[in-house]
């Protein structure tokens, strides 16, 4: 059991949330806390029952939760186009999948929604959904088209099956104009009324990992490739793609998905994200 004394901070173990992460330390903080590394599902758990403060989650996630968490300022996992780490592939195009089969992986609800609402109101599809364990091949075998997401869809991008491989990031930028975010932030609001201080001293040390780590990718880089493989050149490439700010331009995407996975029912209401700040709540702009 964590000391409830203790500030938790939940952490996605997913490679793509490593340079906001990597010079983070708990024990460096002024205010007692500690980190908990789990899979989304988990995190998320822990943040609705308030078991784990504040940490990153996926966004579809604090969408489900929104009116129990603040976003965090500055900090997202977002990508203005190709995100090279959620993809689909298929024997046809996206875009002729129709009432096909399509296997998804449970470990993403952001991603498998994203999908969702490219197929459905982008490309006017209606396939079937069947979840799968991440493996192409055996996907592959009882569907149409599969999603891979994180380091299985990096892996599978590396190996040439012949398939058609579409990039959602890419095709939502071609779609709506807009940036993508899939993981955000978050402090339960309880946490932010009770501790303040810890929770400010908390997301000032976020940032400061953030602009530590993406300013100095090498180290994070020989990580990616002693755990997952691949090339220097191919993380550094991954890793300056994306973009962990979390500023307009993102927070404007975000209110779209949002709206969209209303629309199609995905999310039984509208999402209406709260800034957390030192000071106040701030409404993000509409």
């Amino acid at each position: 059991m964590s000391n409830p004394q203790h500030t938790v901070i939940g952490k996605i173990s997913y490679t793509n949330s490593w340079p906001v992460f990597h010079n983070f330390h708990p024990s460096s903080l002024s205010y007692p806390a500690e980190m908990v590394s789990e899979v989304p599902a988990i995190l998320n758990q822990g943040m609705a029952r308030g078991t784990i403060h504040v940490g990153a989650l996926s966004s579809f996630a604090y969408a489900a939760l929104s009116d129990r968490l603040l976003l965090l300022p500055d900090l997202s996992v977002s990508a203005d186009g190709p995100v090279k780490s959620i993809m689909l592939f298929s024997r046809v195009p996206y875009t002729q999948i129709g009432h096909g089969r399509i296997a998804v992986t449970n470990t993403s609800a952001t991603s498998v929604n994203l999908l969702k609402i490219l197929l459905e109101k982008a490309a006017g599809c209606k396939p079937e959904y069947v979840t799968a364990e991440p493996d192409l091949d055996r996907m592959m075998e009882v569907a149409d088209a599969c999603l891979l997401i994180g380091d299985n869809a990096i892996k599978a991008t590396w190996q040439d099956q012949g398939y058609i491989v579409t990039d959602l990031g890419e095709v939502w930028k071609e779609w709506t104009g807009h940036s993508m975010t899939f993981a955000v932030w978050a402090v339960n609001r309880e946490a932010a009324r009770d501790k303040p201080e810890a929770i400010a001293e908390i997301a000032e040390a976020f940032v400061e990992s953030k602009v530590r780590g993406v300013n100095k990718l090498a180290p994070i880089i020989r990580e990616a490739c002693s755990s997952v493989g691949g090339t220097p050149e191919y993380w550094h490439g991954y890793f300056s793609n994306l973009c962990y700010d979390f500023g307009e331009r993102q927070q404007e995407g975000l209110n779209l998905y949002f709206r969209y996975a209303y629309e199609l029912g995905l999310l039984p209401q509208e999402v209406k994200m709260e800034l957390w700040s030192h000071n106040l709540l701030t409404r993000v702009k509409e």
